[in-house]
């Protein structure tokens, strides 16, 4: 089929009266194929009308889409098994043309954005190697719309304590806050509802109210509305943690920052200045941190336990011994946990990451004769043996020192000997096997019947020289 310009040339070539065949020849179309555009007199291309093989089964189709939750595949197969055979190429050009299960699409607009009007806040889960491990964390960042400087942050879960840990951590990083923070529908922050009938949750309204900001939700599904935070997690995934190795969680916050730095002083096209250039116009547009901003916390109550701990995330955290028993208010903050009786502080430890099943003892708070392990009292034949001789007392020293603990089976081996042998001859043997260092008794009682032979028992008598010969 001849384009537009391809119909248009051939008309005014007839108009400077050329004939068919010249035309054809200078279009390089087929003479029947001129004929044809000079009948019609007309440059439009006209429609390319096909008999569709799915046309009388359009309601058909429609229906099956549905009955099938928007599979085509099955409403191919189902077309099959009524002997209704067609390409899966087919029935999906065919609903592209019907409008069947074709969202209509939507134009996306350009934002524009005043110094100081309104900067955006979300998360999003990064799987990241720590110390050679992968870890499950949620990257948080903050962006103002209109110089576009970032900051970001990484935490093992995202509730609203780290939300407010990350948020006062980012005003501050800009020393301000512009006048609304867009954000998603998250439950961190909206307490229920979403877009323009959103409610934000009351703890984190105070918390804005404090800085001079105010949230706002976008309607579901308009990520657009976010798109200056949405395109960070992209590059942030694909630029920063590429090539980087983090010893730990706080390591990896602070190359974190220090990337949010250099990337602040990259060009920017869209910009042509670097955000941190654009930042110095839009700095004074922002409002102004309040003179004193109190410490985040999250709040807790504990029971101390019998042992005289209080417990937060699985780790374990010491109070004074007269506290247990006792219902105690715990302040967790971003380094440190705090123990309050009432109005009074009885308690501050530095804090340990979730999960961790670890113990915090203050030194105040060990109390040595609680906690020291009792040894187990000796054994009898202990008694015995150190009585008996010096020598044997310096023995059960030594077993005891190499085998640990009661050394059980030695000291009743070694009261074994005693019971079956004289004392004189016990104690030569052990006095020269310590001289030695030798503390293996089957040896020092091979040691023992040498020196008895002879007294306690009867020794074949010495074999004659001549007989032995003979034999």
């Amino acid at each position: 089929m001849l384009d537009r310009d391809t119909r248009m040339a051939i008309l005014h070539l007839k108009r400077r009266g050329h004939g068919v065949r010249t035309i054809a020849r200078l279009v390089q179309a087929s003479r029947n194929a001129v004929r044809r555009v000079l009948r019609s007199g007309d440059i439009t291309v006209p429609a390319l009308e096909r008999e569709e093989t799915l046309g009388p089964h359009r309601s058909w189709v429609r229906e099956l889409y549905a009955d099938c939750c928007g599979n085509r595949q099955r409403v191919q197969e189902k077309l099959a098994a009524e002997g209704v055979r067609v390409s899966y190429s087919t029935l999906t050009a065919f609903c592209r043309r019907h409008g069947i299960g074709v969202t209509q699409k939507q134009r996306v607009g350009r934002y524009s954005f005043k110094p100081g009007e309104e900067m955006q806040h979300d998360t999003s889960p990064h799987t990241v190697p720590i110390a050679g491990k992968r870890q499950r964390l949620q990257c948080a960042s903050l962006i103002l719309c209109f110089s576009r400087m970032l900051f970001a942050q990484v935490y093992p879960r995202w509730s609203r304590f780290e939300c407010k840990l990350f948020l006062n951590e980012a005003l501050e990083y800009f020393q301000g806050a512009a006048t609304s923070c867009m954000i998603d529908n998250s439950s961190v922050v909206i307490a229920q509802g979403s877009g323009a009938d959103a409610v934000v949750a009351s703890g984190m309204e105070a918390f804005a109210r404090r800085f001079g900001f105010c949230f706002a939700a976008h309607e579901i599904g308009d990520a657009n509305r976010s798109g200056r935070v949405e395109r960070q997690f992209h590059y942030i995934e694909n630029n920063f943690y590429a090539g980087r190795r983090f010893d730990s969680l706080i390591d990896l916050n602070a190359q974190l920052r220090a990337w949010c730095e250099k990337v602040n002083r990259r060009p920017k096209r869209v910009l042509k200045a670097t955000p941190h250039e654009a930042f110095l116009i839009e700095r004074p547009a922002l409002r102004p941190l309040p003179a004193y901003i109190p410490e985040v916390y999250d709040l807790h109550t504990r029971r101390v336990s019998v042992e005289g701990y209080v417990s937060l995330h699985t780790n374990r955290y010491s109070v004074p011994t007269a506290l247990i028993g006792r219902q105690l208010e715990v302040r967790e903050t971003k380094d440190h946990v705090r123990i309050f009786d009432g109005h009074h502080l009885v308690a501050t430890h530095g804090r340990i990451e979730r999960r961790l099943n670890q113990r915090a003892t203050l030194p105040e708070h060990h109390d040595p004769a609680r906690w020291k392990k009792h040894p187990p009292p000796p054994l009898p034949e202990e008694g015995v043996l150190r009585a008996a001789a010096p020598e044997l007392s310096c023995l059960v020293d030594e077993l005891k020192r190499r085998h640990g603990g009661r050394a059980v089976r030695k000291m009743r081996q070694l009261h074994r000997i005693f019971l079956d042998y004289p004392i004189e001859a016990i104690t030569p043997a052990v006095a020269t096997a310590l001289e030695y260092g030798l503390i293996d008794l089957l040896r020092i009682e091979r040691m023992i019947l040498r020196h008895l032979a002879g007294d306690f028992f009867r020794l074949p008598p010495p074999a004659e020289p001549g007989r032995e010969q003979e034999e």
